[in-house]
């Protein structure tokens, strides 16, 4: 925990400062009330020891301006002797706990121990809310519980391994939800009541990703104001979720290795070696196999991450679930937005079946917003969705132009440039739409090129 010790007198401010640092934790100083407030606003502490008595400032105000900023930050007290009454008015307009000065390491453990009680019902409480607000557009019950049954094979595999502690490797394009899944193993597991933490790998240079990872120490580099715990840190006895892993910068990746491996881990600029008891999830939308021919992940990390290994379907294979998926986010963006809307028509119903929805739920959470937001009467119509999802239902339902189908009276070339379309938007590459045409990929680059598609 990160602590601003606010007290006038250096000496008590440096034997204060000397027992936080002995018990692991880190401490900062202010000498007066504004001081502390200024420290406030630009960094980022998690409880805060003031004294009563500053001088010709008053305790009892810096305590009220503390609250005002930060109302969720547990502010101990200290008093000198015979003024307790002032404590406990402290107390009353907020404060945590009081230490009456002079006191013992005892009395400091009791205080630090309500405190540290209070800093953990606060981040769970922090959790929740994110937690609540993640999954209000992408419901994990929603979303996982499918018809497919490809979807249904993924989540007994997922569900059977959520109650090990074994890592698991999500793959999948991206969008296909796995940072829904990895919230969902964790809520089925042995953790489900301690943290779950993201890690976003492919979002910061290589050392602030180390930083964010495992923590620094201050004046580890230039910016380090001052000791920082990772990610690693803020799981512990929870899961550690590592969005787009294939992303991780080579120079990191040992050090992920030997936290797997060993559950040990340093601070950038620290030699002190940690234990850290996390459960690591990790997300990936590239082929991990290829990076790894490649050069560009660690064959040995690959493996020990590979324990257990999903691969999520997209959208387009989970044709059963697209038209409950779009009520889903039809029901949540019309609440939100406080549009009175009843439901699809049934063309923009069509549409939405024909899609082959290449960015899969982020597309379709995306495309449903715009279309509550645009709708003109009470349902959402063909026209109020976005271009990509207009034209392509055509009487047959197939997702081809209406006046070519099996049967129109087009010529065969026309009919199979209109086929070709439909296969190359349904099909995640070429391999794979070439494997569904029954041709070779140089045969289909050539057709491609030709209707203009190349």
């Amino acid at each position: 925990m990160d602590f601003l010790v606010i007290d006038d007198d250096k000496a008590f401010r440096d034997a204060t400062c000397l027992l936080i640092d002995t018990e692991g934790h880190y401490a900062e100083t202010a000498q007066t009330g504004e001081m502390g407030l200024t420290q406030l606003k630009e960094g980022r502490f998690d409880a805060v020891l003031l004294d009563l008595n500053l001088g010709p400032e008053n305790g009892l105000d810096i305590l009220e301006q503390i609250l005002k900023r930060q109302p969720n930050l547990p502010v101990i007290i200290f008093t000198a002797q015979g003024s307790v009454k002032n404590a406990v008015e402290a107390m009353r307009r907020g404060a945590v706990d009081f230490l009456e000065k002079p006191f013992t390491r005892e009395q400091f453990h009791l205080v630090f121990a309500r405190v540290q009680r209070f800093h953990q019902l606060n981040q769970n409480i922090e959790r929740l809310e994110r937690e609540i607000k993640d999954s209000n557009a992408q419901s994990p019950e929603i979303l996982l519980d499918s018809s497919t049954p490809l979807m249904k094979e993924v989540m007994d595999t997922l569900l059977r391994a959520a109650k090990t502690p074994a890592s698991i490797l999500l793959l999948g394009e991206s969008g296909t939800g796995k940072s829904v899944v990895a919230r969902a193993v964790h809520q089925q597991s042995h953790l489900a009541d301690q943290p779950f933490i993201t890690v976003s790998c492919p979002s910061l240079s290589k050392e602030l990703l180390e930083s964010e990872l495992f923590g620094h120490v201050k004046g580890a580099f230039t910016g380090a104001l001052r000791d920082h715990w990772g990610k690693v840190k803020a799981a512990a006895g929870g899961t550690l979720f590592l969005d787009e892993i294939g992303d991780l910068p080579k120079e990191i990746q040992p050090k992920l290795l030997r936290l797997l491996q060993e559950r040990e881990y340093e601070r950038v600029g620290e030699n002190i070696t940690r234990q850290a008891e996390v459960r690591i999830i990790a997300a990936t939308s590239h082929d991990l196999k290829k990076r790894v021919a490649e050069g560009a992940f660690r064959e040995d990390l690959y493996f020990r991450l590979n324990v257990i290994t999903a691969e999520m379907p997209p959208l387009r294979q989970r044709q059963g679930d697209l038209i409950r998926f779009a009520g889903h986010f039809f029901n949540h963006f019309a609440g939100r937005c406080g549009r009175r809307l009843d439901r699809f028509s049934e063309r923009a119903s069509a549409a939405i079946s024909d899609y082959s929805w290449p960015g899969n739920l982020r597309e379709m959470r995306n495309a449903i917003e715009r279309a509550v937001i645009m709708a003109k009467s009470n349902k959402i119509d063909l026209e109020d969705l976005p271009a990509e999802l207009r034209g392509r239902t055509g009487a047959g339902g197939n997702g081809s132009d209406a006046s070519v189908q099996v049967g129109s009276l087009v010529s065969m070339e026309q009919l199979e440039e209109a086929h070709l379309r439909v296969v190359l938007e349904r099909t995640a590459n070429l391999a794979e739409a070439a494997q569904v045409l029954g041709i070779d990929q140089a045969t289909l680059y050539r057709k491609r090129k030709k209707i203009g598609l190349g």
